[in-house]
């Protein structure tokens, strides 16, 4: 037997001829499609897959590319709405598929139905696939949220046939979790019209849109009686022998069994081998980082000389082994090859026309639902393999794995050599709590403020390089592969012109500055809490919450508790912060504090943030509305000023906010237990203007006092409705100047300074007759050769515009994700 692509031959042929089962539709189908004959009683032919990487051994680059590819069409067909989406991928051939598609589709978790019961998860639903052979589904989510969106639900199998198994899945989980769009996804879409229009009547009764992705699509042709001619077919050839488990020799005599050598893949600790309990996109970063390595150590186990590989996962256990198979493939000049084993039946025939060429059978090694059974490994004997790398979970890795029968044994018998890889199966449990989360970090340790100033909720990675170049990480952030979270920019050092300028609009502004703390801070105290626990969410709010405190002492002799918090668009705030929070005070007295309002777009990210984190804990009372010095956007309720002005500590980066970086969330650094993290730039102490700045502003504090009062009796007949102006302003210009990302337009003053301190600019529109409040923008853009336009009917003082050149879902010349 040789496994050799031979397009003469098409790996259909031979059913086709014996039963005229024949395939109808694109072009592609039959490059994608061969077919088989399966020993089971409700359907007679199996549609083998080319490229999912099941029965038929295949480049992991192929295999791994269609599920990404279908992945990126489903995010071109959601648009922004794919953000909020969830994959289900179908067990167990479709697991490595959907958790593909979910790659494709972006930061989205994934889940996969299962087979296999996990003592002590409750199922949050299941449904039958009545075509097979095994047809209970279990969804066995960790977190019982997962499902519970209402964002699209992504439903991927390799075949869609009849559509039953989506009719099943979405009517049990429509009933417990509704929901307004569905997207089901498949290699191939083999449906009849009336199929197709079941579901779309089916989508109409329950009120939901039903969408189809598929790579090819088409009909199978089945003649009269195809079934019974089916089960004679496969009674005879197994009778006379030729469907048992190949029988290929090495040259020259009877083959030596191989070796069979264990290789430690260091599998890092608690991520999930697949996504059978649900898998996160934090979890995919962790994978991500520990792939090379791992590949690293199989390839090191791999023979001398070995120019053929097999990676062989198990079972439902397909997208580790794929992801490990594709980083061995990039690291070796060998031919390697991906397949899975499984529990479907099916003829082996060794045939070029037939898909299915030979068989090795085992013993079911992983104590499984439906009892003691075989286990298959389809065209893997006599295919020439010099090596096969077994990968299964610690739950499969039983005395029946390693008995004399066992898998390891079945492959030795027909490849020199093989490689047993273990990864531990990933246990669902209520996240731990650490019995008491770290004490919060203070200067002169962490930061240059004094201790009794804040207390930062953050983790000091001050030892790890984090900084990327601007153009480098903002190509990354834009084309989605990398979050901005993930890295920092290089601090900016000012010239001594710019620092001039830093000192002139302190100067300047010192007074407006203290009157607006003071606006806020007795908004606080009067409406939220006589006690509030002020909550600064790092870095741009901890130098108005060090003020703010200070103005409470000044005034009222308060000596208000102070923290910061990390909070990442996209990501939500840090919620092992929250718990310290809870655990230390009452959250109905915690008041959210940020230095300025742009788009509202962390004001809208907080209020999620706390909701899920309320609904997950079992806590309440935290109010998520923040309160800000400059409320530009009409965002807020609780503001000092709703005028765009310069906010000098806007000016500057760490060197006007306690040497403290901004916070950082990456997967490898940042534990499920751990606060975000940041870094402590000690070696800037000499730019340092942290203290100065704040000085600066509460020597005013006497000054204004008086107009602070007046303006706080003001209050209560004002009209605070928050407009949100500034978004629907940030919509028309994303639209205006054809960016169509409102990410990449930044209005205000402060939003507009950092653009040009840690971004890639494009443009800064200021608004006509703005005087001093932009001196130092127009410095920077002059510095940094940005065209300044001036524009009338601005609501802000100025709108920085990010460089729109880097597309979204870019890669690199390999075809992965660009990372920093």
């Amino acid at each position: 037997m040789n496994n050799a692509v031979n397009d003469a031959v098409w790996s259909g042929s031979w059913v086709a001829e014996r039963l005229g089962v024949g395939l109808v539709g694109d072009d592609g189908l039959p490059a994608l499609l061969g077919l088989a004959l399966r020993r089971n009683p409700k359907r007679a032919h199996l549609l083998v897959s080319n490229v999912l990487g099941k029965h038929v051994p295949q480049s992991p680059a192929v295999v791994y590319g269609y599920g990404f590819r279908l992945g990126r069409r489903v995010a071109a067909l959601l648009g922004e709405e794919g953000a909020g989406a969830v994959v289900l991928g179908y067990a167990e051939t479709a697991t490595g598929l959907g958790h593909a598609v979910a790659d494709g589709l972006g930061a989205v978790p994934y889940l996969h139905s299962t087979r296999r019961a996990v003592p002590g998860v409750a199922p949050a639903g299941g449904f039958e696939e009545s075509h097979s052979h095994a047809t209970s589904h279990l969804l066995l989510p960790e977190d019982p949220a997962l499902l519970a969106g209402d964002g699209p639900l992504v439903l991927v199998d390799d075949e869609f046939s009849t559509g039953n198994t989506v009719l099943n899945t979405v009517r049990d989980l429509h009933a417990r979790y509704p929901r307004r769009r569905y997207v089901v996804v498949a290699l191939v879409d083999m449906r009849s019209a009336e199929d197709t229009a079941r579901l779309q009547r089916f989508a109409g009764e329950i009120g939901a849109r039903v969408e189809v992705i598929a790579a090819a699509s088409g009909t199978v042709r089945l003649p009269e009686g195809v079934l019974e001619k089916g089960q004679e077919l496969v009674a005879h050839h197994e009778s006379a022998g030729c469907g048992s488990s190949a029988v290929a020799r090495a040259p020259g005599g009877a083959h030596q069994p191989g070796r069979v050598t264990e290789v430690d893949l260091h599998w890092p600790p608690g991520l999930p081998d697949g996504g059978r309990h649900g898998f996160t996109p934090a979890h995919r970063a962790r994978l991500e980082a520990a792939l090379p390595a791992m590949a690293g150590r199989i390839r090191a186990a791999l023979p001398a000389g070995a120019r053929r590989v097999l990676v062989l996962g198990s079972e439902e256990l397909m997208y580790v082994p794929l992801r490990l198979a594709q980083e061995v493939e990039r690291g070796t000049d060998a031919d390697v090859r991906f397949s899975t084993t499984t529990r479907s039946p099916v003829l082996a025939v060794d045939d070029p026309g037939y898909a299915i060429r030979s068989r090795l059978v085992f013993p079911a090694h992983d104590d499984p639902a439906d009892g003691p059974g075989e286990r298959y490994a389809y065209n893997v004997a006599g295919a020439g393999f010099d090596a096969v790398v077994a990968v299964v979970d610690s739950v499969a890795d039983t005395p029946v794995l390693r008995a004399p029968d066992g898998l390891p044994a079945a492959l030795a018998a027909h490849v020199p050599h093989v490689l047993l890889a273990v990864v531990p199966s990933y246990v669902p449990h209520a996240p731990e709590r650490p019995a008491m989360l770290p004490e919060p970090l203070r200067g002169p340790a962490f930061s240059s403020y004094a201790p009794e100033e804040v207390g930062w909720l953050l983790q000091d990675l001050s030892d790890v390089t984090l900084e990327a170049p601007t153009e480098e990480r903002e190509e990354a952030i834009q084309s989605g592969g990398a979050h901005y979270a993930e890295s920092l920019p290089v601090e900016y050092q000012p010239s001594a012109r710019y620092q001039e300028l830093f000192h002139a609009a302190l100067d300047a502004s010192a007074a407006r500055l203290a009157r607006a703390v003071g606006v806020v801070t007795e908004t606080v105290l009067t409406e939220r809490s006589p006690r509030p626990v002020l909550v600064s969410l790092a870095r741009a709010g901890t130098p108005v919450g060090i003020l703010m405190r200070r103005w409470a002492r000044f005034r009222h002799g308060l000596d208000l508790p102070h923290y910061a918090v990390s909070i990442v668009r996209g990501r939500g705030i840090d919620a092992n912060a929250l718990r310290w929070l809870a655990a230390h005070h009452d959250p109905r007295d915690v008041v959210f504090v940020d230095g300025w309002t742009g788009k509202g777009a962390i004001t809208r990210e907080l209020a999620q943030a706390v909701e899920e984190f309320e609904r997950k804990e079992g806590v309440s009372g935290f109010d998520p509305e923040i309160a800000v010095l400059a409320d530009p956007g009409s965002c807020v309720r609780t503001y000092g000023t709703r005028e765009d002005f310069l906010i000098p500590s806007a000016c500057l980066n760490s060197t006007v906010s306690g040497l403290i970086s901004r916070t950082v969330l990456r997967a490898d650094l940042v534990g499920p237990h751990d606060f975000h993290g940041a870094k402590f730039y000690r070696e800037l102490a000499g730019a340092d203007v942290s203290v100065a700045f704040l000085d600066a502003v509460a020597a005013r504090f006497p000054e204004v006092a008086e107009g602070v009062d007046s303006a706080v009796k003001e209050l209560p007949a004002a009209d605070r409705t928050p407009t949100w102006e500034g978004w629907r302003a940030v919509e028309r210009i994303s639209e205006e100047y054809g960016i169509h990302d409102v990410n990449l337009v930044k209005p205000g003053v402060g939003e507009t300074t950092r653009v040009l301190l840690r971004r890639v600019p494009w443009k800064i529109l200021a608004r006509a007759g703005a005087g001093a409040d932009l001196a130092h923008v127009r410095l920077l853009a002059e510095q940094r050769g940005v065209p300044v336009e001036e524009v009338d009917d601005l609501p802000y003082t100025c709108v920085g515009l990010i460089h729109p050149q880097y597309t979204r879902g870019a890669t690199g010349a390999d075809g992965r994700a660009v990372n920093v």
